[in-house]
């Protein structure tokens, strides 16, 4: 029998600044999309030079340190793939998010001049 193992390594650009959302639970998260360039070979089968991942912070240090993340910001993330369910209009629905467990800030978006 193979030990499982869920860990998630993404390396990417913040594509919004973060978002708290408070859940009916109560229960606090603070989520972000992180971009991510396809390899060379996933570029072979696809056109698509991207993915867009949905992360989530659930432990307050986790929160407070991605909620202070910017749009363009590039970032290292670990975490655990999960999968969500939540009711939508036309009934319920599935999602998968990475549960981040660390992040750690690669670079800084630019400043935009005033000119």
């Amino acid at each position: 029998m193979t030990d499982d193992n869920n860990r998630v390594h993404l390396a990417g650009r913040v594509s919004a600044d973060p978002e708290t959302r408070v859940l009916p639970s109560g229960d606090e998260v603070v989520s972000f999309r992180l971009i991510v360039r396809r390899s060379a070979a996933a570029l072979r089968r696809s056109k698509q030079l991207v993915d867009t991942i949905e992360c989530s912070a659930w432990s307050v240090a986790m929160r407070r340190t991605v909620s202070r993340l910017e749009a363009g910001t590039e970032v290292e993330v670990t975490g655990a793939l999960r999968r969500r369910f939540a009711r939508g209009g036309g009934g319920a629905i599935s999602f998968v998010t990475v549960e981040v467990d660390s992040c750690r800030r690669l670079s800084v978006p630019a400043v935009a001049s005033g000119a």
